[in-house]
C-alpha cells in the first residue's frame, strides 16, 4: 500500500495487520497503513476460550484485521484484539483496503503513462484530495459520478488523465427498482391486447419478463434513485394508459412497498 499513516491508531479503529511474530502468550504485528509500527495482541485477545496453540490461529506473515485496545505513545506500544473483530467489521476493512489499493492502481496507471513517479503522483493527489474526503476512493468515486471535477485540485492535464483512467475502471453504482406487473383481458383477442401493452414501453430501459399466470417483473435500473424512480413511473404510466384505454385489467405493485 502506498498510503502510509503518520502518528498513532485511535482506541477502536480497526487495523490491518501483519503477523511477525508469535510466542506462547502473545502475537506481534506490523500495522500496514502506519508506516510499519509493531502492536502487541496478548493470547487472551486472539480467541475466545482456551488456546493450546497460538498457530491454530494466527501465522506468520498472515493478514488479520485487529482492534486497538490501547496506545501508549511515549513507549510506543499498540494493544489489540483479534477476537474482538466480528466478520461484518472484517469484511468491510477489508472492503476498504481493496479499494484504497483500486485507487492506487489507478494513480500507478496514470503515472506510469506519463513517465513520472508513482509515489510522486500519488502524493500529489492523496495532498490534495484527501483535505476534503476521507479517502482516495472515496474521492474517486465522486468523480466517476462527474459529482466533482480534478480540475479544482490539479492541473489541467493530470486531472484530464487521472479523470479517464478513473471512469475507466470505477463505474458509477447502479440502483435497481422493480415490481409485478399484473395484466388480464377477457377479450378474444386478449393475448394481442396485452403484448400492445407491453410493446408500449419497448423503447424505454426497462426490462420486462412474464412470470406466469399475467404476472410480468418490472426490472429498470439507472445510476441514481431519483432517475430510476421516474424511468419505472414513465414505464407503469404507459402500460396503465394503454391498458385502460383497451379495457385491459392492470395492477402494478412495487417489491420496495
Amino acid at each position: 500500500m502506498l498510503l502510509k499513516r503518520d502518528g498513532f491508531p485511535q482506541e477502536d479503529e480497526l487495523v490491518l495487520c501483519t503477523v511477525t511474530n508469535i510466542q506462547p502468550h502473545s502475537v506481534f504485528v506490523t500495522l500496514d497503513e502506519y508506516n510499519g509500527r509493531t502492536g502487541l495482541v496478548h493470547i487472551s485477545e486472539v480467541a475466545p476460550g482456551r488456546i493450546r496453540n497460538m498457530r491454530d490461529f494466527v501465522k506468520e506473515g498472515k493478514k488479520i484485521v485487529c482492534k486497538v485496545l490501547s496506545v501508549n505513545r511515549e513507549k510506543g506500544h499498540i494493544d489489540l484484539s483479534l477476537r474482538r473483530v466480528n466478520e461484518t467489521q472484517k469484511r468491510q476493512k477489508l472492503n476498504e483496503i481493496k479499494e484504497q489499493q483500486l485507487a492506487e492502481k489507478i494513480v500507478e496507471h496514470v503515472a506510469k503513462q506519463r513517465g513520472e513517479s508513482v509515489i510522486q503522483l500519488y502524493e500529489k493527489v492523496a495532498d490534495k484530495l484527501l483535505s476534503e474526503y476521507q479517502s482516495l476512493f472515496g474521492a474517486f468515486v465522486a468523480v466517476s459520478q462527474d459529482a466533482v471535477s480534478l480540475e479544482k485540485f490539479l492541473d489541467k492535464k493530470v486531472a484530464n488523465d487521472l479523470s479517464g483512467a478513473i471512469k475507466a475502471r470505477i463505474k458509477p453504482p447502479e440502483v435497481e427498482l422493480s415490481g409485478d406487473l399484473f395484466l388480464t383481458s377477457y377479450a378474444p383477442n386478449g393475448i394481442l391486447l396485452i403484448k400492445g401493452a407491453l410493446a408500449a414501453c419497448t423503447k424505454d430501459a426497462a426490462r420486462i419478463r412474464y412470470k406466469g399466470a399475467g404476472t410480468y417483473h418490472v426490472l429498470v435500473k439507472s445510476e441514481d434513485y431519483k432517475s430510476a424512480e421516474k424511468i419505472l413511473k414513465d414505464v407503469v404510466d404507459k402500460i396503465v394508459k394503454f391498458a385502460e384505454k383497451n379495457k385491459l385489467f392492470v395492477e402494478f405493485k412495487r417489491h420496495d412497498e
